[in-house]
């Protein structure tokens, strides 16, 4: 059944401030995959990095996302789930896929200590390389694009409403 919202984008543009919000107007519930991870894995997404490695850590991110069960959720994903095909065809199945587009630099704005927020960086790759990298897979499994630009948490919110509102995935206000 495919009545779920699933949040993609890069780390900073807002997927679980959002989604929390959403989810309560909605009368959802609410998953945060990162969340669901450090629960499996008893550890913090930078301790999985560190000890596992990027390619630890993505593992174990798409047999979460893979697997995971959902009705009538928003569900916040990590920034990296878009490397896992076999993930972003789950929760295509399961839901609409909405990515949160933030440009580069309100990203940097936004985004603190990269290594504390467990980032999935390779060895040399910078965050404009991640953005570049990242952008064509999210809108490649992207069901639905929001533009964040100068946009506040509640603009966000108006824009993501209405266009699953006009996507026919919701009809309460």
């Amino acid at each position: 059944m495919k009545n779920n919202i699933v949040l993609i984008g890069m780390p900073g543009a807002g997927k679980s401030t959002l989604g929390v919000i959403l989810a309560k107007e909605l009368g959802y519930q609410f998953l945060d995959t990162d969340l669901l991870i450090q629960k499996r894995e008893k550890r913090l997404l930078k301790d999985i990095l560190e000890q596992d490695g990027v390619d630890g850590f993505l593992r174990i991110e798409s047999e979460v996302n893979a697997g995971l069960q959902a009705e009538r959720s928003v569900i916040a994903t990590g920034g990296s789930v878009v490397y896992s095909e076999e993930a972003m065809n789950h929760l295509r199945e399961i839901g609409t896929v909405l990515y949160l587009k933030l440009p580069y630099r309100p990203l940097t704005r936004r985004l603190g200590n990269l290594h504390n927020r467990g980032v999935v960086l390779r060895d040399g790759q910078t965050l404009r390389d991640l953005y570049k990298e990242r952008s064509v897979l999210y809108e490649k499994y992207a069901d639905i694009i929001v533009d964040e630009s100068g946009k506040d948490i509640e603009g966000t919110l108006v824009l993501v409403k209405n266009a699953l509102k006009e996507q026919g995935c919701f009809t309460k206000d």
